[in-house]
């Protein structure tokens, strides 16, 4: 078979591609079609760990000196590697919404960023140091063959392929060096919406510019115009559809309401604090929001639980009256403890933690709250810790990625509903973490409370039992979790996907979404 693709562009960032991509994928998939997504690349520190195609796991730390393109039969799709693999998490949602296997392919390229001019390079799912070393415009030519034959090996097994593109297509100081918009499209004769943000203003003014910007065989393949985020009266519109339809040919097919509580988590795990708790709030939680905060899309579950109302801490100010802090995840941990501390963030968890108040650190949070980062090998810094955990990390040359099962020990005080509780989650991490000797001689020890089946700590709790550090995500997407710290249970993802589906199905204009895969 060789698949129909449907392409979503966007006229910015956070026009809406990644939650209308996620919304085709359940809805071609509810009409009995075999659907992928597919994202050539994607610049994000939300990742997820997914099985990589055997063959392929031998390319992917980059080609062979002088070779160009994946060895023959990359990407079988009966035959899988154990090594893990990290992709984006809007294509791991997105590849779940479809009913699929989530896997390599579907987003073969994601740039982690560590700071503002220097991104960690995940090639068909593995680090690749060469290519994190080289340009930006050096890069894509290097990489186009190994995203296309990926590409190309999804629609070999498909039936439609739902493909997001990046940001802009029209972005015009990029476009000789396009490796995930419009040289995307052109490969896979894709048929393209092209979706903007109306909350932003300027809505028409940005469809219309970019369909202007872009060359006549790119603009010909965009068969129609998605105005996200509509709050009013839809009829008020017009005439302004019409007017743009006269002036390109391209007729507005959907006009979204704007759905502030969809369930599916944004594309950089992004939330915001005007989608407030469902009924009256019980637990406040704080996330702390360092620049290079990483895999926020786990927390969206707390969203869902009722009287749980989830917030960002930036400053001191934001952790008053917050009833659990969260560190998350950080692609750059010393850089954001140093952060952490400029801020003063780091008095404020210290005496909250004083108090009793609940502390929680996934993976880099785990980190800051031991004793001490050392960096042997410069993959992220040495640093003091926050000195919550008696830990020290040591950060090695090799990561972990892998999917992981693991069950919680005795848990005491603030977490102790956790106790017994078997958790399947994922890992991505370069650092080690154990018992500080010292402090352990001295008979001052952090509890192993998570272990592995193989008897490897991935969690740790003070003696007060207020302070928790895990290497393990997914604690909140696990239901017995959710069961045992609220006696509530969030919503499935099925059910966020059947949703989305159903809202898109009502919404676009009739015939529109058969008609892309015709």
């Amino acid at each position: 078979m060789t698949a129909r693709c449907v392409m979503v562009l966007g006229t910015t960032s956070g026009a809406g591609k990644s939650w209308l991509t996620t919304a085709l994928c359940r809805w071609y998939a509810r009409q009995g079609l075999k659907v992928a997504p597919f994202k050539a690349q994607n610049m994000s520190n939300n990742a997820r760990v997914v099985a990589t195609p055997v063959v392929a796991s031998g390319f992917a730390a980059g080609p062979p000196q002088g070779e160009t393109r994946p060895p023959r039969g990359a990407g079988s799709p009966t035959q899988w590697a154990t090594v893990g693999a990290e992709i984006g998490s809007a294509q791991y949602f997105q590849a779940l919404a479809a009913n699929a296997l989530p896997e390599v392919r579907m987003n073969p390229l994601l740039l982690k960023p560590e700071r503002d001019t220097h991104s960690q390079v995940v090639l068909m799912g593995q680090v690749d140091a060469e290519l994190s070393r080289m340009p930006w415009r050096g890069r894509s030519e290097r990489v186009w063959p190994v995203l296309a034959q990926a590409l190309d090996g999804l629609r070999a097994e498909n039936d439609v392929v739902v493909i997001e593109g990046a940001g802009s297509p029209a972005e015009i100081n990029l476009h000789a060096s396009d490796i995930v918009n419009m040289r995307v499209a052109l490969h896979a004769q894709a048929r393209c919406l092209l979706v903007t943000d109306i909350d932003r203003g300027g809505a028409f003014a940005h469809l219309y510019g970019t369909w202007a910007l872009l060359p006549e065989p790119e603009r010909a393949l965009i068969q129609g115009f998605v105005l996200n985020k509509f709050r009013g009266d839809a009829a008020l519109l017009a005439p302004a559809p019409q007017m743009l339809q006269d002036l390109t040919g391209i007729p507005t097919v959907a006009t979204l309401p704007m759905w502030w509580q969809h369930g599916l988590p944004e594309e950089d795990g992004v939330f915001d604090d005007r989608a407030r708790a469902t009924g009256a709030v019980t637990t406040t939680i704080a996330v702390v929001a360092y620049p290079r905060i990483s895999n926020l899309d786990e927390f969206q579950p707390l969203k869902n639980v009722p009287g749980v109302r989830l917030v960002w801490a930036r400053t001191p100010a934001d952790c008053a009256g917050a009833d659990w802090l969260i560190l998350p995840g950080s692609k750059h941990t010393s850089g954001d403890l140093a952060w952490l501390r400029a801020q003063g963030l780091d008095r404020a968890i210290a005496a909250h933690a004083a108090r009793g108040g609940a502390v929680l650190g996934v993976c880099g949070g785990l980190q800051m709250l031991g004793e001490a980062l050392i960096d042997p090998h410069g993959i992220d810094g040495n640093a003091p810790g926050l000195g919550l955990l008696s830990l020290v990390t040591v950060f090695e040359a090799d990561k972990t990625v892998q999917r992981t099962q693991a069950r919680f020990g005795l848990l005491a005080g603030a977490w102790a509903a956790l106790s017994g509780v078997a958790l399947s989650g994922y890992e991505i991490h370069h650092g080690q973490t154990a018992q500080h000797p010292a402090m352990a001689a001295a008979g001052d020890l952090a509890q192993a409370v998570l272990l592995e089946g193989g008897g490897q700590a991935l969690g740790w709790q003070n003696a007060a039992g207020n302070v928790l550090g895990l290497y393990l995500h997914g604690l909140f997407e696990d239901p017995a979790a959710l069961r045992a710290l609220f006696g509530a249970a969030a919503p499935t993802l099925d059910s966020v996907f059947d949703g989305l589906a159903d809202y898109i199905g009502a919404h676009f204009a009739p015939g529109v979404l058969e008609a892309l895969v015709q």
